[in-house]
C-alpha cells in the first residue's frame, strides 16, 4: 500500500499571504519524512485553499491570472508540485478557468454544479461545458482538462484532486492508493462474501496504522487531522490494477454481470473502517489512469453509462474519461446533468473530468505524453 496523497488545507484571504502557504509546504515535507521514515512510500504532498473567489475578489480578470501565477512560482520555488485554487460558482469565473489553465501548469481547480441545499446549478453546467469543451481545443492533446473537474455534492477536505478545496482552519487529510491490498483479499477468496470479510480485516489493520501515525503528526504540529479518504486511488502498475481485482471474483471481465456487485461491496468496506474518514472514501474507476480500467475500455467491455451506473453504487463519477473531440456543448451538458442529478437524488458526491480528444473520433487511441495516464480507446456519446 502506498499513500498517494498528503493534501493540506489552507483558508487564504488574498493571494499575498505567502506565510500560509509555505507553511503547509514545510508541514507536507515534515509529514512525508515521518511517513516515510515509517516505511510507506509517500507519491505526493499537495495543498489546497479556499475558494478562489473569495481571496481574489475584486480583481480584474488579468490580475487574477497575475495572482494565480505568482501563487504557482512561489509553488516551484518551494519544491510544490501540485497546488488546488479550490472551487467556482460563478459562471463568469468558471469561464475564466481556460485562461488559469492555459498559463499555468501546476494549478488545480474545480466548478460546482449542484450541491443539496441549492440543487442543480444549470447555468453552471453549461459554463462548464463550455470550459471543457474549449480547455480541449486549447492544450495538447486536450490535456489541460487533467487540472479541472466539476462536481456535485462534494464536501471540503477531499484530498484528490481537481476536487478538493478547503474551509476552515489549516487541516491535512491522506488519500491512499491500496488497490494491492485488494488484489491480496480477493486472490484468497472464494466468493463475494469471503472477499469482503478479508478486505474488511486487511483494511483495518493497514489503515489504523497509517491513522495512528497521523495522530501523531497532528499532535506534533497542531494542525487538525480531518481522516483518510479510503478510495481506492487507480495504479498504472498491472498487477495492482482494480479491475484485475475484480476480475479475481468474476466469471468474465470488468463491465460484464458481477461488476456492480463488487463495486458495492467495495464502497460497504470502504464506508465501514473503523477509523476517522473524509472525502469520497468510495472506490475510484478513472479510466485512464488504471492500466486495466484502460484494458477493458479498448476491448469495450463497459461504457460511460456503466460507469455512471457503478456510481450510483459507489464511487466517484466519470474521471479521466476520453470522449471524441468534436461532441457538443449540449451532450456535454447532459452528461454533466446526468451525474448531478445522481448525486443528488443518491445523496453522494460525483465529480466528472471529461477528456474530449481534439480531431479523434469514437474507438480512436489517445496520445497522452504524461507520467500519470494510460492511452486507452475513446468511447462513444449517445
Amino acid at each position: 500500500m502506498k499513500i498517494r496523497t498528503i493534501t493540506t488545507g489552507i483558508s487564504l484571504q488574498s493571494a499575498t499571504e505567502t506565510a500560509k502557504i509555505k507553511q503547509a509546504a514545510e508541514f507536507n515535507q515534515q509529514a512525508q519524512k515521518i511517513f516515510t521514515q515509517q516505511g510507506y512510500t509517500v507519491q505526493t504532498t499537495r495543498i489546497t485553499t479556499n475558494s478562489w473567489e473569495e481571496y481574489l475578489a475584486g480583481l480584474s480578470p488579468r490580475e487574477i491570472i497575475k495572482q494565480i501565477q505568482a501563487i504557482e512560482q512561489l509553488c516551484q520555488n518551494l519544491d510544490v508540485s501540485f497546488f488546488n485554487i479550490g472551487d467556482t460558482s460563478q459562471p463568469a469565473n468558471i469561464a475564466l478557468i481556460a485562461d488559469i489553465n492555459q498559463q499555468t501548469s501546476l494549478i488545480f481547480c474545480s466548478s460546482k454544479i449542484a450541491d443539496s441545499e441549492t440543487g442543480i446549478n444549470f447555468e453552471n453546467i453549461q459554463a462548464s461545458a463550455k470550459l471543457i469543451q474549449r480547455i480541449s481545443q486549447e492544450t495538447e492533446n486536450g490535456y489541460g482538462n487533467f487540472r479541472f473537474c466539476t462536481w456535485a455534492n462534494c464536501q471540503p477536505g477531499i484530498p484528490f484532486f481537481p476536487t478538493s478545496y478547503h474551509r476552515g482552519q489549516t487541516a491535512f487529510a491522506i488519500g491512499l492508493e491500496c488497490c494491492d491490498l485488494v488484489m491480496q483479499a480477493f486472490s484468497q477468496a472464494e466468493n463475494l462474501q469471503i472477499a469482503e470479510i478479508k478486505l474488511q480485516e486487511i483494511l483495518e489493520t493497514e489503515l489504523q496504522k497509517i491513522a495512528a501515525i497521523a495522530q501523531t503528526i497532528s499532535g506534533q504540529f497542531a494542525i487538525e487531522y480531518q481522516g483518510i479518504d479510503t478510495s481506492l486511488a487507480p495504479s498504472l502498475d498491472k498487477n495492482h490494477s482494480i479491475v484485475f481485482a475484480y476480475e479475481k471474483l468474476m466469471h468474465g471481465k470488468f463491465g460484464q454481470s458481477g461488476t456492480l456487485a463488487i463495486s458495492g461491496m467495495l464502497t460497504r468496506v470502504l464506508k465501514s473502517v473503523s477509523i476517522k474518514t473524509c472525502g469520497y472514501s468510495g472506490l475510484m474507476l478513472p479510466v485512464c489512469e488504471d492500466i486495466g480500467l484502460a484494458t477493458r475500455a479498448n476491448e469495450q467491455t463497459y461504457n460511460i453509462t456503466n460507469l455512471l451506473l457503478y456510481s450510483a453504487v459507489c464511487g466517484c463519477g466519470l474521471d479521466t474519461v476520453p470522449i471524441p473531440g468534436d461532441i457538443t456543448t449540449d451532450k456535454l451538458a447532459a452528461i454533466l446533468t446526468d451525474l448531478a442529478t445522481l448525486a443528488l437524488k443518491l445523496n453522494k458526491p460525483l465529480s466528472a473530468r471529461l477528456f474530449p480528444i481534439p480531431h479523434k473520433k469514437a474507438g480512436e487511441m489517445t496520445n497522452f505524453n504524461s507520467p500519470y495516464l494510460v492511452d486507452c480507446r475513446i468511447f462513444a456519446v449517445d
